[in-house]
């Protein structure tokens, strides 16, 4: 009995990760194929080689059609759509105007006094005259 014990042992040891590893990798390939078939019009998705583009018609068995750019649809296996993403929303921040606050320089003169530059002229210490 003692003799079995051993390798029985190491039997468990290879076959209980071996089998747990299975059952994740099939998980993950239903949830992907569960992903391919939801896909519809619309979505927003990633793919394989990291595009991101829109679902624009998703009617065929093995390819869909990715709308890459407004007026641009390019036709891709369903299997390089990797995951759906969150569609692109527009805050206020992606328009900044173009009349923004800019910080005006500050700019040393040779004798260490700050000199600011304003309306895009330099202010220049006086210079000094009769000495050569």
């Amino acid at each position: 009995m003692n003799q079995l014990l051993l390798p029985l042992l190491l039997m468990l040891v290879v076959a209980i990760p071996l089998v747990m590893g299975t059952r994740k990798q099939k998980k993950a390939a239903a949830a992907q194929q569960e992903l391919l078939s939801s896909l519809a019009p619309g979505d927003r998705v990633m793919t394989t080689s990291g595009l991101y583009a829109s679902v624009a018609d998703a009617s065929a068995d093995t390819t869909i059609d990715l709308e890459i750019a407004p007026g641009v649809v390019t036709t891709w296996l369903r299997q390089a759509v990797r995951e759906k993403v969150a569609p692109v929303v527009e805050t206020d921040e992606d328009t900044i105007d173009d009349e923004a606050v800019v910080e005006e320089p500050v700019v040393e003169s040779k004798d260490d006094e700050r000199v600011e530059e304003k309306s895009g002229a330099q202010i220049a210490p006086p210079l000094e005259h009769g000495k050569k």
